[in-house]
């Protein structure tokens, strides 16, 4: 059996009307537009033209309200017999004869064919009451559904008539206390062929299937819903191998958390030039360029680096294969292969004209609740504008940005850009929502072209406001400091050739300064050389001062002893002031 989905309660948008039970249909999406189910025991009307999925809508009511929810169901059938819808419905994975075995599911065929019918007097829906009752006890059964009940009255002509058995009918099943669901075909001008039914139904929901510009399209409307809000808007839906799928786009509103949890790029140089050394987690990147300036390498690099912390990645290419894209991006050296096999990454790719854009919204809906991912790639959005207009290429992406948002699903979008469009503007105008915007670009100089990288903006954080080279060669993605020439940021060749030149120029300057510092190294030496011989000289004229005034002062000093030693031997005063003592 198929995955179990979150129950009504878990899922719902709004909490269901005080006053007014309902049945959850466990169906992705209806819950949360009718604000938890269908109304308990009463009938609600699905109708709508061929193909438009009433019968699908009516097998997972029953399927799921059965294995969910505990409350078996009856199925009666007008139109196919039972072998019939248990083959059609067993490709999506209800195995209804199972169930029937179980006693979750009794299945009624009645065969009605107008050609053998004879209106000979007036017509009722006793053998039906009889043949209902005894399959609702048979199983106790808490759900019905009638499929599809224009067949009932298909051989019959008096209106009047059928008008009557048809509020019998719905009041009938009211008594009984069972959830119903009543498939009709679409009338004209009119939602049912009799035009009753939509009247005496509690609910309706109409089910569209168009077709617009060679795209199909399927959308579902809640026409009316008694004692209950519920939405009002066309959403679409999505049949595929896993049943009936709704995205109630625009329930979503600006209300999502905001984490400081702080996730890698997968190049370090790149989460250097963002001040909190990455993204917001839950936040969301866009990486435009034009053709061949590495996008998706860039994308692919944020995925491996969202499966190297072990989280779930989901890659949505709009231009390559998933064969395609890993094979591409092992000549960088990034292996996805590998995170695929052990079950982290999810590859799905498909052509944007595949589906109308709603149909993208409400699969990617539907692969971010059932594989929910961590991170998610969408590569590029610039090519969903084929599958529609410009607007409702907008319109779709602003409300998947807010939706990955309310899930805290860390996304990264690259976008094309073509010719010489200003970098004020995406290609698909989405660039004001945007958390990180990067910028690649393909520089023209010497006769070859490179790749440069800036960030354009980062809200929450500051960052770099340098232009840096963008390599990408077999050993990953790298960053280059800008190089600043004579012409301004260099690339490539040019920048080799310019680094080459200063390496040149920077050698001459530290040769003439080796030059001029062993000129000036002589130069002092042979001072130094000089100071020290005035040294010894002025050392040597100091010494013979002081011997000089040393032989004086010792003349003197012998002199003036000698004087006093002649006139002592002479017994005579020494002379006082030039003038003698002695007596004549």
């Amino acid at each position: 059996m198929r995955r179990r989905r979150p129950r009504a309660k878990e899922s719902a948008g709004q909490a269901p009307a005080k006053g007014l039970s309902k049945a959850p249909t466990g169906i992705l999406g209806v819950d949360e537009i009718t604000g938890g189910g269908l109304p308990r025991g009463r009938p609600t009307l699905v109708c709508g033209g061929p193909g438009c999925g009433k019968t699908l809508f009516a097998t997972e009511f029953l399927v799921r309200g059965a294995l969910e929810y505990g409350e078996p169901g009856v199925f009666m059938l007008f139109e196919e017999t039972a072998e019939e819808l248990a083959e059609n419905t067993r490709s999506l994975g209800f195995d209804l004869d199972q169930m029937v075995a179980r006693g979750q599911l009794a299945i009624d065929h009645v065969r009605v064919e107008p050609s053998e019918i004879e209106e000979t007097g007036e017509y009722n829906l006793d053998g039906l009451f009889i043949r209902l009752a005894y399959a609702i006890d048979s199983i106790k059964a808490k759900r019905v559904v009638l499929d599809t009940i224009e067949t009932l009255f298909s051989g019959f002509s008096n209106q009047a008539i059928l008008r009557a058995e048809l509020r019998r009918l719905f009041s009938w099943l009211k008594d009984r206390g069972v959830t119903t669901v009543i498939t009709g075909e679409r009338g004209q001008g009119q939602l049912t062929r009799q035009g009753l039914e939509e009247y005496v139904s509690d609910a309706v929901i109409l089910l569209d299937h168009r077709v617009s510009e060679q795209r199909s399209i399927r959308r579902l409307r809640i026409v009316k819903y008694r004692g209950s809000a519920h939405g009002t808007n066309e959403y679409p839906f999505l049949i595929d191998e896993q049943g009936f799928s709704v995205l109630p786009i625009t329930s979503l509103g600006l209300d999502s958390q905001a984490s400081n949890e702080v996730v890698s790029f997968g190049v370090q140089a790149l989460d250097e030039m963002l001040g909190a050394k990455g993204m917001y987690r839950g936040t969301s990147a866009l990486v435009s360029g034009a053709a061949g300036t590495g996008k998706t390498s860039l994308a692919s690099s944020f995925v491996d680096a969202s499966c190297r912390r072990g989280e779930r990645c989901l890659f949505l290419a709009y231009e390559e294969s998933p064969q395609q894209l890993v094979r591409n991006m092992r000549s960088i050296g990034i292996d996805l292969q590998r995170w695929i096999d052990k079950g982290l990454l999810q590859i799905q790719a498909a052509r944007p004209s595949s589906h109308g854009l709603e149909m993208h919204l409400v699969s990617l809906h539907k692969a971010i609740t059932t594989f929910q991912p961590r991170a998610l790639v969408m590569d590029p959005i610039s090519s969903l504008a084929g599958a529609g207009t410009l607007e409702e290429a907008q319109a779709m992406l602003i409300r998947t940005i807010d939706f990955l948002k309310q899930k805290g699903v860390t996304a990264l979008y690259t976008s094309l850009t073509t010719g010489d469009r200003a970098i004020a503007t995406s290609e698909v105008g989405i660039s004001s929502l945007i958390d990180t915007w990067i910028l690649l670009r393909q520089t023209e100089l010497n006769g070859e072209r490179n790749r440069t990288l800036f960030v354009l903006k980062s809200r929450g954080m500051s960052h770099s406001n340098q232009v840096r080279e963008f390599i990408l060669d077999e050993h990953g993605i790298g960053l280059r400091d800008a190089y600043l020439g004579p012409e301004g940021v260099l690339t490539g060749s040019a920048r080799l050739a310019q680094e080459a030149r200063d390496r040149e120029r920077e050698l001459r300057q530290r040769e003439e300064l080796a030059r001029e510092q062993s000129r000036l190294l002589t130069r002092h030496k042979a001072l130094e050389a000089q100071r020290e011989a005035l040294d010894v000289e002025l050392q040597n004229a100091a010494d013979e001062l002081g011997r000089l005034t040393g032989d004086e002062q010792r003349r003197r000093e012998r002199h003036a002893g000698d004087q006093k030693q002649m006139a002592k031997s002479r017994q005579v005063d020494l002379p006082r002031n030039g003038r003698s003592n002695s007596h004549g």
